[in-house]
């Protein structure tokens, strides 16, 4: 796997100068914030060694390198989920690289089911914490004391200082904004009423199926994460609606503008 990783590493070293401090994850219909980079190079995800593809119709398959807020970065533009028949090795591969590049941070989107009942479709919610309810975990298996350690502390998954900074910025922009816990499940099924009431009771406010995989293995490598998530559809007794990809993106695209422009002042700001 080491060899795998740096194999990919060395292809993209030969395809950009970037030196990236950044990585950024997009995820369904929240892939806007490209626009705001300044763009130097794009490395189809098909041509990196050992990089898995993106078999959902939202995600693109590329990564971008370029500026944004000042900072040099990296961004998948399309992420990889373990619904898609990917173990979590390969999942968060990625994330892995990205490491290698150099990143000191990692930025982190999604698109999820609220099952809070004080939010509503479309709230903006920044990630405090999270409940792995994945069958499988990314760190099963050996461990490269390399990366990181056996047992990794994830007392603080997500940055305190970053999220403090984040709620600053949508104060100074009338950007409303929650902040709490986001429950990863594996999809691609939305999940029933009863399964909506299981992760509200255990202590999740919304849930879905990415970001705590590539949040472990961030962790574990000891890169501070901060994550942001729209609410794209309800999980709330009397609220709950047939749901389609196409209503989750359509939301999604609706309220990115707001979330690019939280992630893009912190990014300059940190």
């Amino acid at each position: 796997m080491l060899t795998k990783f740096k194999e990919s590493y060395a292809y993209i070293q030969s395809k950009t100068n970037v030196k990236p401090t950044v990585g950024i994850i997009l995820g369904t219909g929240l892939g806007g914030l490209v626009k705001e980079i300044n763009i130097i190079d794009e490395i189809p995800y098909k041509d990196i060694p050992h990089f898995p593809l993106s078999t959902v119709q939202s995600h693109s398959g590329k990564l971008i390198f370029g500026e944004l807020g000042g900072k040099h970065v990296v961004a998948m533009q399309g992420r990889f989920h373990f619904y898609e028949g990917y173990t979590m090795q390969e999942v968060t591969f990625p994330v892995r690289v990205m490491k290698l590049m150099g990143i000191e941070r990692l930025f982190l989107s999604n698109a999820s089911g609220g099952v809070n009942p004080d939010y509503e479709v479309g709230e903006i919610m920044i990630i405090d914490d999270h409940i792995n309810l994945f069958p499988a975990h990314p760190l099963i298996g050996k461990n490269f004391d390399d990366l990181g350690p056996r047992f990794p502390d994830m007392s603080q998954p997500y940055c305190k200082k970053m999220i403090a900074l984040a709620q600053d910025i949508a104060k100074e922009n009338n950007i409303r904004v929650a902040q709490g816990v986001y429950a990863g499940l594996t999809g691609p099924t939305l999940e029933t009423p009863a399964e909506y009431k299981y992760v509200r009771v255990i202590g999740a406010d919304t849930v879905g199926m990415s970001t705590v995989p590539e949040v472990i293995v961030a962790r574990h490598m000891d890169i501070p994460c901060f994550a942001i998530s729209i609410i794209t559809d309800l999980g709330v007794p009397g609220k709950i609606q047939e749901t389609s990809v196409e209503d989750v993106i359509e939301v999604a695209n609706q309220q990115e503008p707001k979330m690019t422009k939280i992630m893009k002042e912190l990014i300059s700001r940190v």
